[in-house]
């Protein structure tokens, strides 16, 4: 049973979008699961989980995405904090109220990152202080991007994506995330994919300016990529907009896709440039924000 402990009435945290600044496919295991490496780090921005008292579990949304999350009992969070109260035997509940901010199967791992927050969150919330390796263990049950969601820092992805390191030091650097509006499911991605399997990206000190970053990471890809493209020509036009942008260093796509990421080496220009591609694609879902570094 959980020590007894200060109850808060509200215990609010935040679920940052992850973005994928490398994705390399490096194989296959024989249950048909690829292998990856990927560099990711999140975003200063995302959805937002709100775990107050109840007797029972229960999950409600709000916010410009929550219509996009369909049946709320399969739900990440719910899934997440059942796990967690089944692997404890906790006899509490919560109720969970997620603002959905980020769009989904956008390749940003919004739904991941929301369990991740539930299992995090309600771990503090029920008092249970559960060893790191337990909670990575029901992060990876729960899917291939919520454990480095769970570790909320720039990572070095392998395996399947149970597999989290962190990432070299990185220097201070801003995005500006685009989604043009479709959905992406990753299997299908994933299908759609052919050719040969790459090399993982050599790990070295990372470069102390963002200018250095983006030429490192020009020697990576997503592999993902052209695949997601196949299926989403939209894609192509996001990663066009970026490039004309002036002070983008490096344009790409993240995870599965169809969001895409601009890198800029300071705060002024990756604002400058969300405002213009917001005003010259009002339909697309465009925002800015700092890359976490710790």
């Amino acid at each position: 049973m959980p020590a007894e402990r200060a109850v808060p009435q509200v215990l609010r945290l935040e679920a940052r979008a992850k973005v994928n600044l490398t994705l390399h496919v490096t194989g296959r295991r024989p249950d048909g699961y690829h292998e990856l490496d990927s560099l990711v780090v999140f975003a200063g921005l995302g959805d937002t989980l709100e775990i107050a008292p109840a007797a029972g579990l229960s999950l409600s949304a709000e916010g410009p995405f929550a219509a996009a999350l369909g049946g709320r009992e399969s739900n990440l969070v719910l899934r997440a904090a059942r796990a967690l109260r089944e692997r404890f035997q906790v006899g509490e509940g919560a109720v969970l109220r997620l603002t959905k901010r980020l769009p989904v199967s956008a390749g940003l791992g919004g739904g991941s990152a929301d369990a991740a927050a539930a299992l995090r969150g309600l771990d503090t919330f029920w008092g249970l202080r559960a060893p790191e390796g337990v909670l990575q263990g029901l992060a990876a049950g729960l899917g291939a991007d919520v454990p480095v969601c769970l570790s909320g820092r720039p990572s070095i992805l392998g395996g399947i994506g149970e597999r989290v390191a962190p990432a070299p030091a990185l220097p201070p650097f801003w995005l500006v995330l685009v989604n043009p509006g479709v959905p992406l499911s990753t299997p299908d991605v994933f299908k759609a994919r052919s050719g040969a399997f790459s090399r993982p990206l050599s790990l070295v000190p990372a470069p102390d300016t963002a200018q250095g970053l983006a030429l490192w990471l020009a020697e990576g890809r997503n592999d993902l990529e052209a695949p997601a493209l196949s299926l989403a020509p939209a894609i192509g036009q996001a990663l066009a907009a970026l490039r004309a942008t002036p002070a983008c260093l490096l344009a790409r796509m993240s995870g599965s896709g169809a969001t895409c990421f601009g890198l800029y080496g300071s705060e002024a220009a990756a604002a400058a440039a969300a405002e213009a591609l917001a005003e010259g694609y009002p339909d697309w879902w465009v925002k800015a924000a700092p890359a976490v570094r710790d």
